[in-house]
Formats: C-alpha cells, sequence, structure tokens
C-alpha cells in the first residue's frame, strides 16, 4: 500500500524548546488517523509542518510520494492538502452557499482564472457538499448568525470542495455542547465515507470520540510519538495513560 503522507525523521525547534522530535509516520488511504496528547504535545505542530506554515528543522514530509517539505502552504494546497480549523475561516457577513462558491473559486486546480463562482458546476459541488453535511437548509442563511457546530461543519465541508488527497480537521468538536458533539463527528464521518481513499488526520481531546471514529491513534508527548496503533492497543499503553488520558500517576 503507497503512502499518501510520509513524515520521516521530523524535527522542530523553537530556540531551546524541542516542539517535535524524530517524527516518523505514514499514512495510507481511507486511514482515519487521531491525533491525541495534552497541549503542547506537539499535534498542531505536526498539522503546521505537513501544510507548510511551519518548516521542519530536520527531516523530509511527502505527499503521494512528492517532498513538500520546504513549499509553501499554498503550494501544498493545490497538491491536495486540505485542513479545518480549531476556529472556523469562514465570511461572516456572506451566505453559506456564497462561503462554499468562494471555497471553490480559490481552488488552485480549477482552470480559469476568470471563470466565475456562480458557474453551474461549482454551484452543483457546493450543493452537494451541503446536502452531505446536512447544510442544504442553511444555504441561504448569513453564516455569522448560525451556531458554533454549524460554522464547523461548514468549515470542514469548504475543506473538501477541491477533493483532496488528504484532509487536516484541528479539533472538529471543541467548543461544541457534549450532548451535540457525537452526532456531529457521527455527520462528519459519514459525509467522508463519499471520499473513501481519502486519509483523514484529525486532532481530538475527547477518548471516547477517537474510540468511536479512529481506525489508528498517534500520540503525542513532549514533541514525540509515544503510540502509534489501533485505537484500543494506543489508549491501553501505560505512556498514554500517563501523559495523555491521565489514568496512571506521573512520576
Amino acid at each position: 500500500m503507497k503512502a499518501i503522507l510520509e513524515a520521516n525523521g521530523v524535527g522542530r525547534r523553537f530556540g531551546a524548546v524541542v516542539v517535535a522530535s524524530d517524527i516518523n509516520v505514514k499514512v495510507g488511504p481511507g486511514e482515519r488517523v487521531g491525533l491525541i496528547g495534552s497541549n503542547g504535545a506537539g499535534k498542531t505542530t505536526f498539522v503546521n509542518m505537513i501544510t507548510g506554515y511551519l518548516k521542519p528543522d530536520e527531516g523530509q514530509i511527502k505527499l503521494a510520494g512528492t517532498d513538500i517539505t520546504r513549499m509553501n502552504p499554498r503550494v501544498i494546497s493545490a497538491l491536495g492538502v486540505a485542513r479545518s480549523f480549531q476556529i472556523p475561516q469562514l465570511f461572516g457577513d456572506l451566505s453559506v452557499i456564497d462561503n462554499m462558491l468562494v471555497a471553490l473559486a480559490c481552488d488552485a486546480s480549477r482552470s480559469g482564472f476568470l471563470r466565475p463562482a456562480r458557474d453551474p458546476l461549482a454551484v452543483d459541488r457546493a450543493e452537494e457538499l451541503l446536502r452531505r453535511f446536512h447544510l442544504h437548509h442553511h444555504r441561504s442563511r448569513r453564516v455569522g448568525e448560525l451556531p458554533g457546530g454549524v460554522r464547523k461543519l461548514l468549515d470542514i465541508a469548504m475543506a473538501l470542495t477541491a477533493r483532496p488527497k488528504l484532509l487536516l480537521l484541528d479539533e472538529p468538536t471543541s467548543a461544541v455542547a457534549a450532548d451535540e458533539k457525537f452526532q456531529m463527528m457521527e455527520t462528519i464521518m459519514s459525509a467522508l465515507k463519499e471520499d473513501p481513499d481519502s486519509p483523514v488526520l484529525f486532532v481530538e481531546h475527547d477518548m471516547e470520540i477517537i474510540e468511536r471514529h479512529a481506525t489508528r491513534v498517534i500520540a503525542f508527548y513532549s514533541g514525540r510519538i509515544i503510540a502509534d496503533d489501533a485505537p484500543q492497543a494506543a489508549l491501553a499503553q501505560d505512556d498514554v495513560r500517563r501523559y495523555v488520558t491521565g489514568e496512571l500517576a506521573t512520576e
């Protein structure tokens, strides 16, 4: 199985502070990988290096065999890496459908720089994604009026407009009410079934969501990977129980 994402010996420092050390990861088609760890453990640093917002001091990152280590975020995005953010990056004064059309217009893979945003193909793609994420009944609403969970779903739908090879989700259920987050994650994962070969990496702090939706777990601590395994096996490891879930007392 050919890796979609491959990180080899990746490291990053800020002065004397090591935020990533000897990160080695391979992610294949269709995997759903949960990234776990306490705040500052290295999860977001890893995501930022994949997307080009941070450059590793050492090591190499490949996307489908192409070295993206030194590329800028726009080029990496055009090659097929998409990301949603912990705080959704949306246009609050525009409608839901117009946010989708802006995302499509900004897709570097679409031909024709002067192509109108509302061409029929773009509208059809936007409507399809809104249906997949159960957002079609919000299509004409102003985004600034929407609840937080709906805005998060829209942010993820916008990330999928370009049919990415790799999707990164940064805490998709954070700031969502406890009684809503499980249904929200079900909606996300159901929508992603339409692109079964595209792997997904998602940063998550809720271990129930990790157990339900990840096919694999990568646990970070102090800039290092301390576990990389199936959810039950990874969450049972002593280092994960000590440094991530807090089930064992730290020494």
